[in-house]
């Protein structure tokens, strides 16, 4: 990497979800180049991720949102900036970024984004609150769907954004790699009997994810022989599980319904799945699990909005569904179901390769490398 640069990235916290993998799997690139990988956040369990990846963290009060300690922040990120020598400042949050803007203009680091959500802006304050993701030098966006939302909402050149899809690890999400007894273990945990069809939907439990939807169209299907699987934290929305609970008894699924909370073992997770669904009900920035339900060679619907309509090319790497739309969602539930095997296995294949050719960690990392190299030419 040129003149192995110091690069830290900010965050609000390294707890879970696909912002702080990104942010691993780059701290990771920047220190098998050669280079110091820096994050900074208010820390969590993945903080030992990042630097097992060969990254340095730095804890500071970057989950604050409040003015007054973001404007602190800036301060305490120029002086790291100073100390350390940081060169490129990459932003991946909103109130963490307008600390690192603020900071990278007092020290003359290069600043970008990478804009991860589509950001509501329902509320007032919330559009210029926003702005800031797309106020880097490069903006880098997660899906086509979200370079067309940044250009269309923030109006910046087109020229400054660059599109880097998210990736997934082609080798640990490898359906060869799996052995059955992983996939057994997890069975008996989750509490799905032998012979018992497993429908898995991955995410975290919260409205928008769309779990109720998936309730809803099992139900339309009326199969005793599905065991719906939501995996995923409860992101401390406990009224959220219970609902979720009393819509399945109310739809007579109580008996098959499983909420293991999260997973440490993804692959094993996914190849458990006879049909993974992603079923969010607003668009998806870019919607990293299916991509890894894909390379798993899983059967894989999700909603017809946002990142999944770049990924999953209609009935040749899966299928597509109205956002919302539990009789659809049913249909194509029932479709996928009834295919025969050589019919599910050659669709997988299909996913796995696109996955691949596509849609890896490898090329994530590659292209980010790219941007930095821009911003240093």
């Amino acid at each position: 990497m040129l003149n192995a640069p110091v690069v830290l990235q900010v965050l609000p916290s390294l707890v879970t979800g696909g912002v702080e993998r990104g942010t691993i799997e780059i701290a990771e690139a920047i220190a098998r180049a050669g280079g110091t990988a820096l994050v900074a956040s208010a820390g969590g369990r993945l903080v030992s991720a990042v630097e097992d990846a060969g990254g340095r963290h730095v804890t500071l009060p970057l989950r604050a949102k409040d003015p007054l300690t973001v404007w602190r922040n800036a301060g305490r990120l120029a002086r790291l900036i100073r100390a350390e020598g940081v060169e490129i400042v990459h932003a991946r949050s909103r109130a963490p970024a307008w600390s690192a803007l603020a900071a990278a203009r007092r020290t003359g680091a290069r600043f970008l984004t990478t804009y991860h959500g589509a950001y509501g802006e329902g509320f007032p304050g919330k559009c210029l609150y926003n702005s800031v993701m797309a106020r880097g030098e490069r903006v880098i966006a997660i899906s086509r769907y979200i370079a067309d939302l940044i250009a269309a909402r923030h109006g910046i050149d087109p020229a400054r954004i660059r599109v880097i899809p998210r990736g997934v690890d082609p080798v640990r999400f490898d359906p060869g790699a799996v052995p059955g007894e992983r996939i057994a273990r997890l069975r008996k945990t989750w509490g799905v009997p032998d012979g018992m069809r497993a429908i898995v939907l991955p995410g975290r439990l919260t409205r928008w994810k769309g779990q109720t939807v998936l309730l809803e169209a099992l139900a339309r299907l009326g199969r005793t022989d599905l065991c719906c699987v939501l995996v995923g934290s409860g992101a401390g929305r406990p009224g959220y599980e219970d609902e979720l609970r009393r819509t399945a008894a109310r739809l007579g699924l109580a008996d098959r319904l499983r909420m293991p909370g999260e997973c440490d073992d993804m692959p094993a997770a996914l190849l458990l799945a006879d049909v993974v669904v992603h079923a969010s009900v607003e668009p998806e920035a870019f919607g990293r699990v299916v991509i890894e339900a894909q390379a798993m060679a899983r059967p894989v619907i999700a909603s017809d909005g946002g990142g999944p309509t770049e990924t999953v090319q209609e009935g040749v790497t899966g299928w597509r569904v109205a956002p919302g739309d539990a009789g659809a969602l049913a249909r194509v539930l029932d479709h996928a179901l009834g295919l025969p095997p050589d019919e599910a296995a050659a669709l997988g294949r299909r996913a796995r390769a696109a996955v691949q050719a596509g849609y890896t960690t490898a090329a994530m990392q590659r292209a980010t490398l790219g941007v930095y190299r821009e911003l240093l030419g």
